[in-house]
């Protein structure tokens, strides 16, 4: 099957499925920030206040002192070492979100294999899924830069859509639902988790079905990365290889003397 559209036709622009973070703990991140600017902007201000005369430091404002130098200092490695720390934690525990694809036999009715796709977490800790959605994109669907986050839709919108092109589900393809807070646990292995199955007719009519699928992490962190399922499945490479008639037994010929 050819991967381009045809001739005359626009191609939606690809979406990058590169994992992103998204959003950071405001409690666990933020908060140890403002606090290290804080006492970066008061160590300043004791600082120039310091490098002043005694006449001028008997006026209004650098008679203010905020705090003696020392208990800044400490104060301030502290905060220094809670921000590092923070970071490099929230490193070690970031998920390493993945994908599989392949043609399987018995996932649909019918004779002829579909293509499944399955996501899995190879980071080293567990994380929730706090978000699911769905693109469809079929073809001549135009698609000028990044996806608006009005055109993202749920699992059960998703369904109505492809219903609206005739495809239908447990026949031309299947969705799996992943619940809030459902673990991608960080097994060490490739064992992936299904995310749908998809025949052969939803891959002719469907040019792109992407996936967000958004995580978060042991320190709060959301991490989010988009998948395409059907990517591959029209590449050669990944032909399935169909169980065809068996080949006639060789019958063996008779020699004479």
């Amino acid at each position: 099957m050819n991967n381009s559209a045809p001739s005359g036709r626009p191609v939606a622009v690809p979406v990058s499925d590169a994992q992103r973070r998204i959003r950071r703990n405001p409690w666990l991140f933020t908060a140890p920030l403002v606090l290290l600017c804080l006492l970066v902007a008061i160590l300043v201000w004791e600082v120039v206040r310091g490098n002043l005369s005694e006449a001028t430091r008997a006026h209004w404002p650098w008679r203010l002192q905020l705090m003696p130098e020392e208990p800044l200092a400490s104060l301030l490695a502290v905060a220094a070492g809670a921000v590092v720390a923070r970071a490099q934690y929230a490193r070690t525990v970031r998920p390493m979100l993945g994908w599989r694809s392949e043609y399987v036999a018995g996932e649909l009715p019918g004779e002829s294999k579909a293509w499944s796709t399955g996501v899995f977490n190879g980071g080293q800790h567990n994380v929730g899924v706090h978000r699911v959605d769905y693109f469809v994109v079929r073809d001549g669907d135009v698609l000028d830069g990044p996806v608006p986050e009005d055109a993202w839709l749920s699992l059960r919108e998703t369904g109505e859509r492809l219903a609206a092109v005739g495809l239908r589900p447990a026949r031309d393809y299947r969705l799996v639902w992943l619940g809030t807070g459902f673990p991608l646990v960080a097994t060490g292995t490739y064992e992936t988790i299904s995310v749908g199955v998809f025949s052969k007719r939803f891959i002719e009519e469907v040019r792109a079905l992407h996936l967000r699928i958004q995580v978060v992490d042991s320190v709060g962190d959301t991490h989010e990365r988009i998948l395409d399922c059907l990517k591959g499945a029209r590449e050669p490479v990944a032909a399935p290889v169909e169980q065809g008639p068996a080949a006639p037994a060789a019958v063996p010929v008779p020699r004479f003397p």
